[in-house]
């Protein structure tokens, strides 16, 4: 299903980094997918299963949420973080910062697809170095 992506900042994003980048409750709170209920009823997605997001700067698989923000048919949110970095333009246009709002993707179900770890991620954007 074709959306458009937005990233941003979470009450829970920001209590998870308070408690470390390492930790379960900040993996918990930022390797998720925010959808509507609908589009998640249309993907035949329940709450908690794993989804694959992408865009042409890359994919990303992360947990399913049902956002308590909507209706908000075909947009989809995940917090800042190291998984969103995954899939958003790291051009900054030349204000030191990326954009991270309106980003053509697509999401699909990846119900058997493992989330990486904050380690994982990490290892994937470095390179393994």
């Amino acid at each position: 299903m074709k959306v458009k992506l937005i990233t941003g900042r979470s009450l829970q994003q920001g209590v998870g980094k308070e408690t470390g980048k390492f930790s379960i409750e900040y993996f918990n709170n930022v390797a998720i997918c925010e959808l509507d209920p609908s589009d998640m009823e249309t993907l035949n997605i329940s709450p908690g299963e794993n989804v694959v997001v992408k865009t042409k700067f890359g994919e990303v698989i992360l947990k399913a949420v049902k956002s308590m923000q909507a209706p908000h048919k075909g947009v989809i949110f995940i917090p800042y973080g190291p998984w969103a970095n995954l899939v958003t333009d790291p051009e900054t246009h030349g204000s030191g910062m990326p954009n991270f709002k309106g980003i053509e993707a697509e999401v699909s179900p990846a119900k058997e697809e493992k989330i990486l770890t904050l380690k994982e991620v990490l290892e994937k954007i470095s390179g393994g170095k």
